[in-house]
């Protein structure tokens, strides 16, 4: 057993574990030695790259799975109590380990950097990861979501930094104890957990009291909910960064270059210019706060503002999927209405004026429509054209009355043009209706939207 693996953790069975979060930390447990098991709804690449590391991994779900030796059953929220592996394991007297508990665990004996915030936490935790490998400081990292290099969410490094992305959606960050955190805003989402911006506050509250003694808290200085986190949060080093004149790293300039962005800052007293390799203000923010963390670790500035050139992006989040018939197609995690705007404004910054933006949106959640329906149209008035489809329950039951007209709605109201597609293997040959050579066609939100990319594309190429 590798040095650093919890005990209780060397024979682990994951429910879900093809799951962003939860395969990264299988992966971690597998390199570091421990007999890996797992179930899936559904076979994948991930289930694919998981055997690769050693892991066994079944699909579908049945007690049968469960390995009566099995030393703990690792989930997340999303499992459901009426599970029949999770029955098994209760009937055979397995602990039952948090996904959140399991990620602690791992970090133990390390110098942890976990990001959060309500948006951008994927990318920047990505950026950190990248540039610290590209340094040679080795580091540990679990992820929510694929890097395009080294194209994968998770690894064992054997150098002292652990990088984690801290998921606040049921709370689970509360578990770690970063030496650096991250909050790169904080708004209210996911309305299945938290009812309003207080608890959302005491929340991050909580999370930013974790850190331990003589550690930093990385915040926005832009953003206003993470203004009033600031002011909250007492008996913690605090580094603010962003374009507000206050702001500890002050971003003096952000300069578009087609799918790249330069961007200056001013940080201890003088000026450093480096080169950010995606698109959008928002990202260029997040690279910002990457450099703060890392300078907060310790590393110098010099050498890690232009280390962040490596990172060249994380699957679906504006992922370019290919090109056909001069169309290209971009697949975009955004569900929420700030990261919808902000990758419709990213991708309109690149674009430019001559080209057509065309968005295929999936709504994720029905609680998160029920909250936020509106907004989200009025944030596809941003594109030319829009087709919504039916909501992605993900797991959720539905809602009397919450369909995607909602969205649709709001969007026809702010002069959007949109339309209602049902079902989703009509899009190919939607889109390939609507687009027209020089478009650019994004395929966006969370749920299985991103399959329809490389559909579109076979149906343009047969244009």
């Amino acid at each position: 057993m590798a040095p650093g693996l919890p005990i209780a953790m060397d024979r682990p069975h994951f429910i879900g574990i093809g799951g962003a979060g939860m395969s990264g930390i299988a992966k971690i447990l597998a390199q570091r030695g421990a007999r890996v098991a797992g179930s899936d709804a559904k076979e994948s690449a991930t289930a694919e790259a998981l055997r690769a590391h050693g892991a066994t991994v079944h699909i579908g779900h049945a007690a049968g799975h469960l390995a009566d030796d099995a030393s703990c059953v690792v989930v997340s929220s999303a499992i459901r109590q009426d599970n029949p592996e999770l029955a098994r394991a209760a009937e055979l007297g397995i602990p039952v380990v948090h996904r959140s508990d399991a990620l602690a665990a791992l970090m133990e004996g390390l110098r942890p950097i976990a990001v959060a915030g309500t948006h951008g936490k994927t990318t920047t935790t990505s950026m950190l990861a990248v540039s610290l490998t590209e340094l040679g400081a080795r580091p540990s990292y679990a992820i929510g979501g694929d890097l395009d290099a080294p194209g994968s969410n998770a690894l064992h490094g054997e150098g002292e930094i652990f990088v984690a992305e801290a998921d606040e959606s049921d709370r689970s960050f509360h578990k770690y104890a970063p030496e650096v955190a991250i909050v790169l805003n904080v708004e209210l989402d996911h309305h299945a957990n938290y009812a309003s911006m207080d608890e959302i506050y005491e929340s991050f509250e909580t999370f930013a009291g974790k850190i331990v003694p003589g550690g930093t808290l990385v915040i926005s200085a832009d953003h206003e909910g993470a203004r009033e986190l600031t002011r909250r949060v007492t008996g913690v080093r605090t580094v603010t960064y962003g374009e507000a004149e206050d702001a500890d790293v002050r971003v003096l300039q952000i300069v578009p270059q087609g799918l790249k962005s330069q961007v200056t800052v001013l940080m201890d007293g003088r000026e450093l210019t480096f080169a950010v390799s995606v698109p959008g203000r928002h990202y260029a923010l997040n690279a910002v706060a990457a450099l703060a963390a890392g300078v907060a670790l310790g590393l110098p500035a010099d050498e890690l503002a232009p280390a962040l050139a490596a990172y060249t992006g994380v699957k679906r989040r504006l992922q370019l999927k290919g090109e056909e018939a001069g169309v290209q197609v971009i697949d975009s995690y955004a569900h929420h209405p700030t990261e919808m705007t902000a990758d419709l404004e990213a991708m309109r910054g690149a674009a430019g004026d001559d080209r057509r933006i065309l968005v295929v949106f999936q709504p994720h959640l029905f609680s998160r429509t029920q909250e936020l329906g509106k907004e989200m149209g009025q944030a596809l008035a941003l594109a030319d054209a829009s087709v919504v489809l039916d909501i992605y329950p993900a797991r959720e039951d539905p809602i009397p009355g919450i369909t995607s007209a909602l969205i649709i709605e709001a969007a026809r109201a702010a002069g959007a043009d949109v339309t209602a597609v049902h079902d989703k293997a009509d899009i190919p040959e939607v889109v390939e209706g609507m687009a027209k050579p020089g478009d650019l066609v994004l395929t966006m939100g969370a749920g299985d939207v991103t399959d329809l990319g490389p559909l579109i594309l076979d149906r343009l190429s047969q244009k």
